[in-house]
């Protein structure tokens, strides 16, 4: 009996060890899943503030990308290639980023993928740069050499002008002037000798008499001489003689056309001209002209 009563004892022990390591088990094993699970609860939210910071960083290279288009700058096609790829890349790692929980070998390659994009959009928005600053260099210098063109055609078109009026002004004072004149009427025999006379009944032609002003500029030699003859009553006397000719920028009739010799000696010369008609009383009005302008004016009274 007293063999079997220790026996109890010793078994009812090792049964307590039993429950206490039992029990001792639970809570390690509970300690360790509660760490794990604060563990695992700590890289959900690293990777989810991981994934907001590259989506910033994403945000801001779109935005890189989208104030290059905005600029309007003149892309070549490599360029435009460029910009095309670079957004491209943009949308893809957007979806990768919005796929929600990430491995961290997916996080890691979206950083590196982020990286690299980063690199080459700032080299890219660095080309751009120097190549609107190369457009604005260019702008200038085209600006620069418009303005340059317009002030030559200014200065051009004054200098042809000036030219036009100096080659006007020469061409004025090369024609050559009256400097005396006087007319004087009349009559033929029948002998045919020429006898002066004041009335106009016996007139038959006219004497003009003239000379030429010094002018050391007009061209030595022949020049045509046109005369139109204004009668009392304002009318311009034409005949056989009569045809058109331009002076002084207008477009006229002459009564008479003749040429003289001119010399620049003061030389004197003599114009006849017989009057088809009846020579009326009154005031007549001569004027003469040479080289495209007015030569001279003059005139005869007859009673």
């Amino acid at each position: 009996m007293e063999n079997q009563t220790g026996q109890a004892p010793k078994r009812n022990s090792n049964i307590i060890y039993f429950l206490i390591v039992v029990v001792l088990a639970l809570l390690a094993t509970d300690v360790y899943l509660y760490l794990q699970k604060n563990k695992s609860d700590k890289i959900v939210v690293t990777q989810g503030d991981e994934r907001t910071r590259l989506q910033t960083e994403l945000d801001s290279l779109e935005a890189q990308i989208e104030q290059v288009n905005v600029s309007k700058t003149k892309m070549s096609v490599e360029m435009q290639a460029k910009n095309d790829l670079l957004q491209q890349k943009i949308n893809v790692l957007r979806k990768e980023l919005a796929k929600g929980k990430l491995t961290q070998a997916e996080l890691d390659k979206a950083k590196d993928d982020i990286r690299q994009l980063s690199y080459s959009v700032t080299t890219y928005t660095a080309q751009i740069d120097s190549l609107k600053k190369q457009n604005t260099s260019l702008a200038i210098e085209r600006d620069t050499l418009k303005t340059r063109v317009r002030t030559a055609v200014q200065k051009d078109s004054v200098l042809s002008k000036q030219n036009a009026d100096l080659g006007a002004k020469v061409k004025t004072g090369s024609a050559i002037k009256l400097a005396e004149a006087n007319i004087v009427a009349y009559k033929i025999k029948s002998s045919g000798k020429e006898v002066d006379v004041t009335r106009a009944s016996p007139a038959k032609k006219i004497k003009i008499n003239f000379t030429v002003a010094g002018n050391d500029i007009a061209e030595k030699g022949m020049h045509d001489i046109f005369i139109r003859i204004i009668d009392p009553t304002g009318n311009l006397i034409t005949g056989t003689d009569a045809g058109p000719f331009n002076a002084d920028g207008q477009d006229l009739q002459f009564t008479y056309k003749t040429s003289i010799d001119f010399k620049n000696d003061g030389s004197g010369y003599t114009i006849d001209w017989v009057n088809p008609g009846p020579f009326q009383k009154g005031t007549y009005t001569v004027l003469m002209y040479a080289d495209g302008y007015t030569m001279g004016k003059t005139g005869f009274m007859l009673k």
